[in-house]
């Protein structure tokens, strides 16, 4: 179960040396209505520099079935508001397999250093030379959800590679929403994926809903989202 949305701007303002700004968060997955798992991260920035781990979990009535779990850690820099990734790494458990990812970003381009179980080549694998510009999903994911200051909801456009697939995220122009922000955006396959995948679905709409918070940040409380099993909701704790 890989869930791909990432989103917003890493907006970071910084006239020297600052303490460590930080954010924690666990949300509850509900697919089709039924509580699935759990996603969480815990991120910091200081001195231009970002890192954050990441954790996707099964729960509910799904861990009966399947125990799934992602656990990743990313680093980079922000240049401009803007994250650049350095370095990637993945564990994953899906009940059915295992399998291990470490990327590095080296001059804006991604760097495939491990991927495994390796197979072999197909038709549709792309470059990860000709990936330049791309962030890691844990990157994107972070971005998306952190608290940001009032006006800097819903601001990004980001390219995303984990070290088979591109894809993409757009977000569209804030709107005021029950008490808060909201934006719709969309999640897209790229490149990387077989004919068949492509011809599934392509596209992935969602929105994201902000609400204030007591120290007058922006705070993502939900995301809702289409996904290949249904209807999905990302609802904060």
């Amino acid at each position: 179960m890989r869930i791909g949305f990432g989103i917003a701007a890493l907006m970071l303002l910084l006239a020297g040396p600052a303490a460590a700004q930080s954010d924690e968060a666990v949300f509850d997955l509900v697919l089709r209505g039924v509580r699935a798992g759990t996603l969480s991260f815990a991120g910091s920035e200081q001195d231009g520099r970002y890192a954050v781990n990441g954790r996707l979990q099964s729960g509910g009535l799904v861990s009966l079935l399947r125990t799934v779990r992602y656990d990743a850690r990313a680093s980079g820099r922000i240049v401009r508001g803007t994250p650049q990734a350095s370095a990637y790494s993945e564990k994953a458990d899906t009940g059915r397999r295992q399998s291990e990812v470490q990327l590095a970003w080296r001059n804006g381009r991604p760097v495939v250093e491990r991927y495994e179980p390796a197979r072999k080549p197909r038709s549709y694998d792309v470059d990860p030379a000709a990936q330049r510009g791309t962030v890691d999903p844990l990157t994107a994911l972070y971005a998306a959800l952190r608290d940001v200051d009032p006006g800097q909801e819903c601001r990004t456009s980001l390219e995303i590679f984990d070290g088979r697939r591109r894809t993409q995220v757009v977000l569209g122009a804030p709107q005021a929403a029950e008490g808060g922000v909201a934006c719709a955006g969309e999640f897209r396959r790229i490149a990387g994926y077989s004919e068949e995948d492509m011809a599934e679905k392509s596209r992935f709409p969602f929105t994201l809903r902000y609400e204030p918070t007591a120290e007058g940040r922006m705070r993502v409380v939900q995301v809702a989202t289409d996904t290949i099993y249904g209807k999905a909701t990302l609802r904060r704790r």
